[in-house]
C-alpha cells in the first residue's frame, strides 16, 4: 500500500470545490467483470479511517488467498485528504492507481475497494489491466448504496393551514427535505435546508406565507436521503 497523493494533488485541486457533490458509501456491494477469461471481482465497503481501510483490506486479502491479485485503493476525508493504493504484484501503475482514479473522479468519498484477479492465463497488457481494474472498480460501485451528503441546518417552520399548501409546493420545487410534519392548531414542520440556501430559503418562505409563518433553526447537520428517509450525520 502506498501513497497516491503525489501523483494526483493537481486534478484533485481541481475537482474539489465548494460545489462539488460529495457522495459515500452508504452499503458496500460486489461487482465482477471477466476480462479474456481472468476474474475481477471487485469488493466496496464503507470506512471511516485508514485503520479501518487496511483491516478491511487485509480481511479481503484472506478470504481469497488463492487470487494472484489482491489489488486495493481507499478514499477518506471530506476532501478526499487521505488516498492510498496498492498493485499488490501487478505492474506499477495498472492496478490500485487507476482503481483510486475511480473513486476520485466519481466523488466517492470513506470508500475501499479491493480488486481480486482470478488470472484466467492470458496476459492482457498495460492498457488492458488498466481498463479492466477500472471497470471492475465501476461494478463494485454501482453494486452498492450510494448516498450524497450535504451541510445543513434543521428549520422549524409554524404555519396556519393556508400557509402549509404554498410551503409545501415550495418544499417540491426547491426539492426541501421534509423530516416531519405535524397537524395540530397549526401545521408544525421539520425540515433541513442545505446551507448554501439558508437564507433564500428562509426568505422565500416569508414571502409566500405573507410573514405569518414562524420560523426557528436548529441543530447544523450533515445530512443525506436514502430509501425516501432522512438521514443525520454527526459533524
Amino acid at each position: 500500500m502506498h501513497d497516491c497523493n503525489q501523483a494526483i494533488s493537481g486534478w484533485k485541486e481541481y475537482h474539489m470545490s465548494e460545489n462539488t457533490i460529495s457522495l459515500y458509501v452508504y452499503k458496500g456491494g460486489q461487482g465482477e467483470i471477466t476480462e479474456k477469461k481472468s476474474r475481477f471481482i471487485a469488493t466496496v465497503r464503507p470506512v471511516e479511517s485508514e485503520d479501518e481501510a487496511v483491516s478491511f483490506i487485509n480481511e479481503t486479502k484472506k478470504k481469497y488467498w488463492d487470487a494472484r491479485h489482491n489489488c486495493s485503493a481507499f478514499v477518506i476525508g471530506k476532501r478526499q485528504e487521505l488516498t492510498r493504493c496498492s498493485d499488490d504484484g501487478e505492474p506499477a501503475g495498472t492496478a490500485g492507481r487507476p482503481m483510486l482514479d475511480v473513486l476520485l473522479k466519481e466523488n466517492i468519498h470513506n470508500a475501499a475497494v479491493v480488486v481480486t484477479r482470478y488470472f484466467g492465463g492470458v496476459l492482457l497488457g498495460t492498457g488492458g489491466l488498466v481498463r479492466a481494474y477500472q471497470q471492475a472498480t465501476k461494478a463494485g460501485l454501482s453494486a452498492s448504496e450510494i448516498i450524497e451528503k450535504k451541510e445543513g441546518a434543521v428549520l422549524f417552520i409554524r404555519t396556519d393551514y393556508t400557509g402549509i399548501g404554498r410551503l409545501q409546493y415550495l418544499f417540491a420545487q426547491e426539492k426541501i427535505t421534509v423530516m416531519d410534519t405535524a397537524y395540530e392548531a397549526d401545521v408544525l414542520v421539520k425540515a433541513v435546508i442545505p446551507e448554501n440556501d439558508k437564507k433564500r430559503i428562509e426568505k422565500t418562505i416569508i414571502e409566500q406565507t405573507n410573514g405569518t409563518a414562524k420560523l426557528e433553526w436548529g441543530d447544523e447537520v450533515t445530512f443525506a436521503e436514502y430509501d425516501g428517509e432522512v438521514l443525520l450525520f454527526k459533524n
